[in-house]
């Protein structure tokens, strides 16, 4: 059985439901630390005037665990937010059919960032076709370092295989453990692949809506036609 353990981002890239698509099991590791200006809360759309960052204000406590995490409402974000979404893809070939999913999350009073981005990302699954056993670590009471968590987690869940992030590589290979507990590691090669896109020439790692409101149906095709063979190291991820 194959875990994929990741935190719940806001609206995340495409490369993140590669990850998704490839697991028998997926965690979110919802109770890690929040990080200001990350992506946790905050992720990019595209528009005329190239790409738009769209940022979850937050009532600031620090340190808090991302599960912990209170929305600032004195703003009117999520009209922004929804305000902005609309304007940009109006025109693009599956709006009708999805924007009504958008609407209805972003007239929700969300009080937990988590349980906003973790919406969003089931909504997102649902219109992947994406049927995934969906965990928290927050309920698995696994302790350790940032891999011996991983690792604790893996085993929580009767995974016998890790697949991780290539952005992970650094960290996990230093602390070296997997093998040694009988985990089987493997990494994650990807290529942000073209799609059709609105105005003008593609920008890759955009929100994984850009893909949905442009492609529809196709969509997790084309989030699959990005999955390479690891080859060790990560030549094409500059996502910033």
């Amino acid at each position: 059985m194959k875990a994929v353990i990741m935190q719940p981002t806001y609206l995340p890239w495409i490369g993140y439901f590669d990850l998704m698509d490839q697991s028998d099991v997926f965690v979110f590791l919802d109770d890690v630390q929040f990080e200001k200006q990350s992506w946790q809360s905050r992720n990019r759309i595209k528009t005329l005037q190239g790409e738009l960052w769209l940022s979850v204000p937050v009532v600031k406590k620090f340190p808090q665990l991302l599960k912990d995490v209170e929305i600032n409402n004195a703003t009117a974000w999520s009209k922004t937010h929804f305000k902005s979404i609309v304007q940009n893809y109006q025109k693009a070939a599956y709006f009708k059919d999805l924007i009504k999913d958008y609407e209805m999350i972003y007239e929700t009073g969300w009080s937990k960032l988590a349980e906003l981005n973790i919406k969003l990302i089931k909504t997102i699954v649902t219109r992947l076709n994406l049927a995934k056993k969906m965990l928290f670590s927050s309920e698995l009471n696994c302790t350790g370092n940032r891999v011996g968590r991983l690792i604790n987690i893996c085993k929580a869940v009767g995974a016998d295989t890790y697949l991780s992030p290539l952005g992970s590589k650094g960290y996990i290979d230093e602390d070296n453990r997997f093998e040694a507990e009988g985990v089987k590691l493997e990494y994650q090669q990807y290529t942000c692949p073209q799609y059709r896109q609105q105005y003008g020439d593609f920008i890759p790692f955009m929100s994984t809506i850009d893909l949905l409101f442009n492609e529809g149906d196709r969509s997790l095709q084309i989030i699959r036609s990005g999955r390479e063979e690891y080859r060790g190291e990560d030549v094409h991820n500059s996502r910033k």
